[in-house]
Formats: C-alpha cells, sequence, structure tokens
C-alpha cells in the first residue's frame, strides 16, 4: 500500500514469512517508492517491505539528497536527509512493528544508506548498496561490528568512480562491518548477476552466516 501519512511518501508490505529481515528499499535518482519492489521479492522472498519516496527533487527526479554536480554531493544536505531518514525508519518500525531493516539500495539510494551506516550507527540490520559511492568526504568513525554490508560494483560504471567504491568498503570495513565487495562485469545498471550475488548475500544472512567477512577490490 501506499501511503504518505508518515515523514516519508512510502510503501510498505507486510511480512508473509517467519524470519526474513524487513527490507528497507532506496531507489535511484529518477525512481519511486514502487521502483525495487520485484528486486526485493525476488532476493528477499516473505520480508517486510518498506518503501520511501526520496524528498529532493532534481529537475523533477526524486532523490534522497541533493547533488550540486554529478558526483559531487552536498555533504551538509545528505547529513540532513539523513537524519531525516533515520527518524523516518524509526516512525515506520514504531508504526508497523518492524524490527531494524537490512537496506537494499540502489545508486543515490545505495549512497543515503551509507551515509546512514556511517551518521547513525544502529538503524540498519545491514545493508545492500548496489553501485554505491563514498558519500562524505570526512565521513565519521562510527562502530559497525558486527553489521553485515554487501556492496556491488560495476566493472565498467560510467558514474562511480571505482576509487570512490573502493574508499566507502575500505572505511565501512575498518570500522567494524562485515563487508562483501564484490565487482560485476557490469556498467551502472543492475542485471541478473547482482540479483544472483544479493540473493546469496541475504540468505546467509537469514541463515546467520554474515556476509562472509570478505573485503575484494
Amino acid at each position: 500500500m501506499t501511503t504518505p501519512s508518515l515523514s516519508f511518501t512510502h510503501r510498505f508490505e507486510p511480512a508473509t514469512a517467519v524470519g526474513s529481515p524487513p527490507l528497507l528499499l532506496l531507489h535511484g535518482t529518477g525512481g519511486d517508492e514502487s521502483d525495487l519492489l520485484p528486486l526485493s521479492r525476488a532476493v528477499s522472498p516473505g520480508s517486510a517491505l518498506l518503501s520511501p519516496r526520496g524528498p529532493v527533487l532534481e529537475n523533477g527526479m526524486p532523490r534522497f539528497f541533493r547533488r550540486l554536480a554529478e558526483g559531487v554531493f552536498d555533504e551538509a544536505d545528505v547529513r540532513r536527509r539523513a537524519r531525516d531518514l533515520a527518524a523516518f525508519v524509526a516512525e515506520a518500525r514504531d508504526a508497523y512493528g518492524l524490527a531494524a531493516p537490512v537496506a537494499l539500495g540502489f545508486s543515490n539510494g545505495a549512497n543515503i544508506a551509507a551515509a546512514l551506516l556511517l551518521l547513525h550507527p544502529g538503524v540498519l540490520a545491514g545493508a545492500a548498496l548496489l553501485r554505491p559511492m563514498m558519500p562524505l568526504a570526512e565521513p565519521p568513525a562510527p562502530n559497525l561490528t558486527g553489521t553485515a554490508v554487501l556492496m556491488l560494483s560495476g566493472m565498467a560504471d560510467p558514474i562511480v568512480p571505482a576509487e570512490s567504491a573502493g574508499r566507502l568498503a575500505s572505511v565501512l570495513a575498518g570500522a567494524g562491518a562485515d563487508v562483501a565487495h564484490d565487482i560485476q562485469p557490469a556498467g551502472h545498471g543492475l542485471g541478473q548477476a547482482d540479483v544472483t550475488a544479493v540473493q546469496a548475500w541475504m540468505a546467509r544472512m537469514v541463515g546467520g552466516e554474515g556476509a562472509g567477512a570478505r573485503l575484494r577490490r
């Protein structure tokens, strides 16, 4: 269902299976709260789905925070929007009776999920970040011990610099997160290999095996 009754316009679908973690779905630029529903159902059948719409408009396209140019983020806005999103997650957990969710974010959605991990540790139980980059020039040093993070980068991604994705992986791992950084033979768009990788990672999370404590560049 779609509802604007909390601080973000969003869709929520209740869980249909026991033991599957709730997912926080975070779309890319120009997407909306329906974009990642099919992917989420494929990678974690039965999970409760919480999917907010990015509140920032760029030429009419929803995003989760402002940018000054391609790849240049308004970091004050990143911090503000991460705080707002953390507050929304708390509202939604109370309203829908949810455990801490696992984020599933693509592009701009992956970047705001990374900002949540860095700025508000504990809000997320884990995160699958699809085509992410480092959202902050000088990130804080949170304690992310035991937090499972999957990063999927594209080898031929024209939008995300490999150095930025690698730095994010290193910063998260340095903060104690259980990071798996896989580089797909792909561009910025998603393909079946991404779906398969997230499915396997989610299955390990549900099985209590974490993300395998891998950090690959």
